[in-house]
Formats: C-alpha cells, structure tokens, sequence
C-alpha cells in the first residue's frame, strides 16, 4: 500500500518527468506537452514553498505527487499527477485527501482546483463542487481550458471528536438485545429484524476499529464500505448470533474476543445500553436509566420543559394511558365520535413498531373502535391526540434532534434531521446536513432538543439520544417520543461527519431504510451490483454506501442504503440511480440472453 511522504529538492527532475508522463496518458501530442512544459517543471527550490508530497510504494517507487499551494484562508491544489502505470490503483485518491487534510491543519477553508477536463469526472468523484457552468482559465500554458472545482476543507466536527474522543472505536452491534430488555408485545419476538438493523453498527461512529455483529455479513459488503468511507484495518467478527437476542452474552462466552474488544483501550459503542453490555464492559448497569424510552414517561418529560416556558414554538399532544384493550375501545370510539384522529402506542417500539394512526372515517370504515383494536397489540396503550401536518405537498412534517450525553454529564448537540414517516406512523429514512432542516423549524427543534438532553443527563442516563416531533398545520411542533440508543438518522450524522473531513463541508447524507430488490442475488452479484451504484453515483458527484446487506438474502430482498451529496438535486438524483438499479436487478432473469449464459 502507498504512503505519502514529503517530496525532496533533490527529486524535483525526477518529479516533473512523472507529471509529463501523466500529462501525455491522455493523449495531448508534442506540441501541446511543450507548451505546458515550463508551467509544469518543478524546480529544486520551490518543493517546499509548494508543500510537493509524494505517494511511495513499499518499494520506494513514487507513484504520484500533489501540492498544496497558498496560504489560509484561501490555498489552491496546484498538481496532481500520479504515474501513469499507477492510475486506478487509489494513488489518486490518497494524495487527494492527503491535500485536504494538510488543507485542514493550516485553516485552509476554501480550496481552488483548475483540473485538466480529463481529470474533472476524478475531482467530482472526490467530492470536488464545478464552481461554474463555463471553465477557468489555463493555468498550465496548454490551449483549451481547465474546468475550476472548489472544495471546503474540514476538521471533524466537534460532536464527533467528543462522542469517542476523536478516535477509533468498537461498534456492537446490540439492537435485538436492547429491544428485548423491554419485552413489548409489538416487537418481533426473535427480533429477526433487528439483526439487519446491526449492520447499521458500522456507522455508530465515523471511525470504528472493529464491528461485532449477530449474523455473517458479505465480506464484499465490508470492504465496499471501508472504500468509500476510507476506513483501513477494521477488524469484522460477525455470525455470533443467528437468532434471538444475545450478541454480547455470546461475545461474553468467548473469553479471547472479549478480551481483545475491550483490553485495546479503545471506547465500546452499542446501539444502546444493556445488561450484559455493562458486564463487558465493567459499567454499573441502572435499568432506570432508560425509563424515557417508554413513551408516556417521556411525554411526562415533555410536559414538564413546557411548563418551565421557553419554547413558544413547541406542543404537546394530549395523551391518554389505557391499561386495557378495553378501555383504549371506549377512548377511541369517542374520539372518532368527535371527528378526531387517533395515535395508538404501545408504550415501547422501534421504527414505528406498535405505533398505528387512525383517522375517524378509518375507525367508522373498519366496524368501530372494537374491530381496529381486535388486530393490535393488547394493551397498555397510549391513546394520543393525531397532529394535523402541513397542507402543502412536500413540506416537512417528521423531524428529528440528535443529541448525546457524554461519561461527564454534559449535554453535546449533534443536530437536527428531516425523516421520512410513512402515513400510517412507519420510518422510512432520514436526511441530515445543510438546509435539510426548514429555518422556521430548525431553532425550535435544537433548543427544545437541548433542554430534554438536560433533562436526561439529570436523570442520570448516558450515551446518544433523540427527540422526534411531528409539525403541525400552524407551523409549531409537537414533540411525540425520546429514543435512547442510536438510530438511522445517527447513522446518517456520523457518515456526514466522516465525508466532510474526507471530502469537504457541507454534505447531505440521506439514509433509505428500505430499498426494494428486483430479484435475491447470491452473494458475488451482490457485491457487483453495489459497486455498479458507486460507480454510477461517483459519476454525479454522490457517494453511495450500503448500509443493509444481509436482507438482500431474504425472499423478499431489500437493502439500506445511505447516499451523500453536497447539493439536494443530487441528492435526489442519487437516490433514484440507487432504487432503479436495485429494482432492476431483476430483469436479468428475464432476458433470455442471460438466461441461458
């Protein structure tokens, strides 16, 4: 593997050869190489005002330099240039983030690139954004133009350096454990499921050391992942668990796994805190740490911030608890008698689970009260008021805030998300990043947010947390539960802050719960068709990462996906290469062609 090390004067002969013999892979003739010639020498004296680093291999051959010239706030990528024979080995790609990162450690904000129009498909890829429609000027004394692309360099946010401490981690992948502590009826008792949404523990920090999961996962999956991310030596122990919850009693049973994953000094993150989590890890374990995680202890809690004022934007629903079927019946059927909509709970859930909306005209269509609550979970059930949303098409009506409470006690905002709600009460996704929150909603959900995170830590919990809210038809906020473990949207905020450190501020990242498979694909077509999508969202400037690759071996296969963007168009576009790829997998089966190589 390449490293990257500063360039030597007594190199700079050596080094402008490269770069010429770079320039002519692209096919320029003599007479254009000449005339770039002067621009491109590199003279002995100007290695180190130009900050010239060099990617080496373990052989010491130079495989491509890069320079990063200027002075903050405003520098610019004045070469890149890697050996021709080295070109599609990630050679590139090194020296690229490599810039960025010193861009970063000198308070570089803005970072110009003039890119030769054969390189402009790589600078987009990295993540680079076209300035403008038309092109710079030549830089390098070639005929034509150079096509500008600026990037904005970043540290890793704060959030993300505090929540591990600004280094790698050990994600466990604990969500059928975490779930079955509560014993809800609405939950799938096997917690199958739950085993899909583990895969999310590769995003439950934007840098882990190790992933330790309940079911095998495709080894293709890792490595695409790992690629895109720019993630190395990330140690997988996976097929702990096939069914039913258990994965840290089964890391527990194995004493030399237990012992690596905790002796390496590096923070344990699970999807949220358990038991036999706190014997791995030697935590004093309080179960009254997750009381608001049931639904109507965390309303009590919203009532209560009300009640303190200061927050004029922010609602309650009203909630009823009822401790029977029965009494649920009656609190029903006179709401629908009223003409009012209806939020039945259960007073746990994940993802919508247990949670069923009903209109009044739903409630008369299905026989009454008693015939819908026949098909439920028995109870208790919470029996809330239903939000009217937004009238207008489009507009944001399920939002979410992402918090943590650090091993101090202090409260560290993460930020705001729009989510993807089904109408009937089911989460779909989430998008994060700049703009993706509206203005009118973004203060209110981050002070609201913030107070309940204060109230939390108070209680003595720990770890990350979120507050969701639905919008009603005045433009206000109705916040509806808490979430104390990580969920989709934290996925999407760790990969977000992973990307702009890698790639520049400002990414969108969307997470899609649920995309449709055309056909189950063994295992190789799999990793084929994902790599097919990277490719195909590299080619707009999105990043595609699959976050959900066991269920593509369910009979009805689906994946999780994330995708990222730096512009919302993009993003959408990205999202639609990602769902008609995968839902046309399925027409290879049907071309006759194929069918019978």
């Amino acid at each position: 593997m390449a490293e990257v090390r500063a360039a030597r004067a007594a190199e700079a002969e050596a080094l402008t050869a490269l770069v010429m013999r770079s320039k002519a892979h692209w096919g320029y003739d003599r007479g254009i190489l000449a005339a770039c010639a002067p621009e491109l020498r590199i003279r002995p004296d100007e290695v180190d005002a130009r900050r010239i680093v060099v990617a080496e291999d373990p052989q010491g051959a130079v495989l491509g330099l890069a320079s990063l010239e200027g002075a903050a706030p405003l520098a610019r990528l004045g070469l890149l240039f890697v050996e021709p024979s080295a070109i599609g080995r990630g050679v590139g790609r090194l020296l690229y983030r490599d810039v960025l990162r010193r861009a970063v450690d000198l308070g570089v904000r803005r970072l110009v690139i003039d890119s030769d129009p054969h390189a402009a498909g790589f600078y987009r890829a990295m993540g680079a954004v076209a300035v403008a429609a038309g092109s710079a000027p030549a830089a390098t004394g070639q005929p034509g133009s150079l096509v500008r692309f600026e990037a904005a360099p970043a540290p890793l946010a704060d959030w993300a350096r505090a929540w591990t401490g600004g280094g790698r981690a050990v994600h466990v992948g604990n969500v059928a454990e975490f779930n079955a502590q509560f014993g809800d009826s609405s939950l799938d008792r096997e917690q199958s499921a739950a085993h899909h949404y583990s895969c999310l523990a590769a995003f439950y920090s934007p840098c882990p050391s190790a992933l330790v999961l309940p079911r095998a996962v495709p080894a293709g999956w890792t490595e695409l992942v790992c690629r895109q991310l720019d993630w190395t030596g990330v140690e997988v122990y996976d097929g702990l668990v096939e069914r039913g919850p258990g994965l840290v009693d089964a890391v527990r049973a194995r004493p030399a796994l237990a012992a690596r994953l905790t002796d390496a000094g590096e923070p344990l993150v699970p999807w949220g805190r358990t038991r036999p989590f706190g014997l791995l890890t030697g935590r004093a374990w309080q179960p009254a740490e997750l009381r608001y995680e049931s639904k109507a202890a965390a309303h009590a809690l919203f009532g209560r911030n009300l009640a303190q004022g200061g927050h004029p934007g922010i609602v309650l629903p009203a909630q009823a608890r009822a401790a029977t079927r029965w009494v649920a019946v009656r609190l029903l059927a006179a709401r629908a008698r009223a003409g009012m909509g209806t939020v039945l709970k259960s007073e746990h859930g994940v993802g919508g689970s247990g949670t069923t909306v009903l209109t009044a005209g739903q409630v008369r269509a299905a026989g009454g009260a008693r015939a819908v609550l026949r098909r439920l979970p028995r109870g208790p059930l919470l029996v809330e008021e239903f939000i009217e949303g937004p009238a207008e098409p489009g507009a944001a009506r399920d939002l979410t805030y992402d918090g943590f409470v650090d091993a101090a006690g202090e409260v560290h905002e993460v930020g705001a998300a729009v989510m993807d709600v089904t109408a009937a009460g089911a989460y779909r996704g989430a998008t994060v990043g700049p703009g993706a929150v509206p203005e009118w909603a973004r203060e209110p959900v981050l002070a609201f947010g913030g107070a309940v995170g204060r109230e939390l830590a108070a209680s003595g919990y720990r770890g990350w947390f979120d507050v969701d809210f639905v919008a009603d038809t005045a433009g206000r906020l109705a916040p509806t539960e808490t979430n104390l473990r990580l969920t989709g949207p934290s996925a999407a905020f760790m990969v977000a802050a992973r990307l702009d450190a890698l790639r520049g501020a400002g990414h969108l990242v969307r997470i899609v719960d649920r995309v449709e498979l055309g056909a189950r694909l063994p295992e190789v077509q799999l990793d084929e068709l994902c790599a097919g999508l990277a490719r195909s969202c590299a080619d707009i400037g999105a990043v595609f990462v699959p976050a959900i690759p066991t269920a593509a071996f369910e009979p009805a296969p689906w994946l999780g996906v994330l995708v990222a963007a730096h512009a919302l168009e993009v993003l959408d576009a990205a999202e639609d290469l990602v769902r008609s790829g995968a839902a046309a997998v399925g027409a290879m089966f049907d071309d006759p062609a194929h069918a019978a190589s």
